[in-house]
């Protein structure tokens, strides 16, 4: 335990009240052992004479000389610094007694077992009711712990002032207590308008998912890899949806006797193009497969409007719900030969139903679809290029009428129509179509669909030329 002398320099160190041998001596007496004791620093203090006077159980592990053998000790010569340097560290720690402030220095000492130690230093007077320095205390600490601490500091200050990623400190509430610059930017609001705010304020789309996590993490740990989490952030030009590769690691407290949670230190960076190519490159890679998968299957139909009709079916996987062939009547229409309105004939249709393989059309009677003016198949025919069509946002009902007026099934929402275009004429159109559990049709869907459109028209105007359609 921590011993001091009974001396002038000994309650100037102490707590303020009656001299040691006073009613509360002893109580302060203790109390300022304990303080020195419970110190995470090694301490220890001298007199004006340079003998010392306190040594604290810290400064005990790190050099292993006990209390009662440090105390009462003229400085360090001879036991806790080499001889030969000790007139030097001497000087150096004697002159924070007429030093403001505190003064920091490096230096070698002893273990009691003989080994060396660089320690870093940290010592200020001490001053009498005089103002005149009546001794001075020293904190040390081994030059590595000090660096390490150091270290974290710094990495600390830079994640959160320099990363290039986010970095978000994440309270047990599941409430950013810090953000970073970068996650500021990423959220779409200032470092520190987001604190404290719940998470849901701040992102639509994946908050269920991210304060998920979150408690996982809380609960149990950090995660043995990365997790790839969608996110709807909100801005003012709406919500952005992003992808963010996440981190995160449990905080707790370094000064609690058995771990206590702090939060969570949430680490993301945003990779939404990488993903996006990635999705983007897959789905072309199945499109492909698909394409060639329904060439070797139509190549082994006798019948090419059979042909046709297995181009929509593997066309369908994964693009629409629905697909309908309509060709025009009378035959195909050559460029500039177009006489009056086009009128287009049922060739083949999905089940509108249950799903199932696409049906040819009992088209022998040639009776025209009703189909509206502007209706997209129609335009489609009419441009020889690819119309694309969607309700909106409109109620259920609204919805319906859409579709069923255009002579879809009711549940229809978007719609895509590619013109049927073989040796320079129009043959008719493809429509593929989609409820709403898919997303409207983008221009990348319009190039599939007229890369189906082609293989069909081929197999409908070989079916012409042979007399099979």
């Amino acid at each position: 335990m921590s011993a001091s002398r009974r001396s002038g320099t000994t309650d100037e160190l102490g707590p303020d009240g009656p001299g040691p041998d006073g009613p509360e001596g002893s109580g302060g007496s203790d109390l300022l052992a304990a303080l020195l004791d419970g110190m995470d620093a090694a301490l220890c203090a001298f007199d004006a004479d340079g003998v010392v006077t306190h040594w604290n159980r810290e400064a005990e592990r790190i050099l292993g000389w006990t209390a009662a053998e440090a105390v009462g000790r003229h400085g360090f010569a001879g036991w806790a610094v080499r001889r030969a340097d000790a007139e030097e560290v001497e000087a150096r720690l004697m002159a924070a007694m007429q030093a403001p402030g505190r003064q920091v220095h490096e230096f070698a000492l002893l273990t009691k077992d003989g080994g060396r130690v660089l320690v870093r230093t940290q010592s200020a007077a001490v001053r009498g009711p005089d103002g005149k320095p009546a001794g001075l205390y020293c904190a040390f600490s081994e030059v590595h712990t000090q660096i390490d601490l150091e270290r974290s500091i710094a990495l600390s200050e830079a994640l959160f002032e320099d990363a290039s990623w986010g970095v978000v400190l994440v309270d047990a509430d599941l409430r950013p207590a810090v953000v970073n610059a970068h996650a500021a930017r990423s959220l779409g609001v200032g470092r520190t308008s987001v604190l404290g705010r719940p998470l849901g304020d701040l992102l639509g789309q994946g908050v269920e998912e991210l304060e998920s996590a979150l408690t996982h993490v809380l609960a149990e740990g950090a995660p043995p890899a990365p997790a790839e989490i969608w996110v709807g952030v909100r801005t003012p030009d709406g919500e952005k949806r992003r992808c963010w590769r996440c981190g995160f690691v449990r905080l707790a407290s370094p000064l609690a006797e058995e771990p206590v949670p702090l939060g969570v230190g949430w680490l993301f960076q945003d990779v939404t193009e990488a993903k996006q190519s990635e999705q983007e490159a897959s789905l072309l890679r199945f499109r492909s497969n698909q394409l060639h998968r329904a060439a070797r299957a139509a190549a082994e139909c006798e019948d090419p409007a059979e042909a046709a009709v297995v181009h929509l079916d593997f066309a369908l996987a994964g693009f629409a719900d629905h697909a309908l062939i309509d060709r025009v009547a009378g035959g195909a229409v050559a460029d500039g030969e177009e006489s009056g309105p086009v009128r287009l004939v049922r060739v083949a249709a999905t089940p509108s139903g249950a799903p199932g393989p696409s049906l040819q059309a009992s088209g022998a009677a040639g009776l025209p679809l009703r189909y509206g003016e502007g209706h997209p198949a129609l335009q489609c025919v009419d441009r020889a290029g690819s119309v694309r069509a969607s309700v909106g946002t409109v109620s259920a009902d609204r919805a319906r009428e859409w579709a069923e007026s255009r002579q879809w099934p009711s549940d229809v929402v978007h719609a895509l129509c590619a013109v049927l275009r073989s040796r320079g004429r129009t043959l008719g159109a493809v429509t593929f179509l989609r409820g709403p559990g898919r997303g409207q049709f983008e221009r990348s869907d319009a190039v599939y669909a007229e890369d189906v459109a082609v293989r069909i028209a081929a197999a409908l105007d070989l079916g012409g030329v042979v007399g099979r359609v």
